[in-house]
């Protein structure tokens, strides 16, 4: 993986760490950076010179959880036990 040498004025974007640690990423940089909200992890990594870099992890084969599974599995036409059924197998 190849890091930045230098970042231009127009790449920076300045943005505020919440109560909780977190901070939003911008539209256009999750656009560039293909980051699917709630879909798409990401990696910190630290050079040697202190810097903190930001990029996209690549997808792993995770095991889905149980509530996907069942998400993609229910019909609209099911009762509520069955859809309960499906998330406790």
């Amino acid at each position: 993986m190849v890091l930045p040498l230098s970042i231009t004025k127009k790449q920076k974007h300045k943005m505020r760490v919440t109560i909780k640690g977190q901070v939003t990423i911008p539209q256009n940089v999750r656009e560039s950076m293909g980051i699917i909200p709630a879909e798409t992890e990401v990696n910190f990594l630290l050079d040697e010179q202190g810097r903190w870099y930001l990029t996209k992890a690549k997808p792993g084969k995770e095991k889905n959880s149980r509530f996907r599974t069942a998400h993609k599995t229910a019909k609209l036409t099911m009762s509520t036990e069955e859809i309960m059924a499906l998330t406790r197998a």
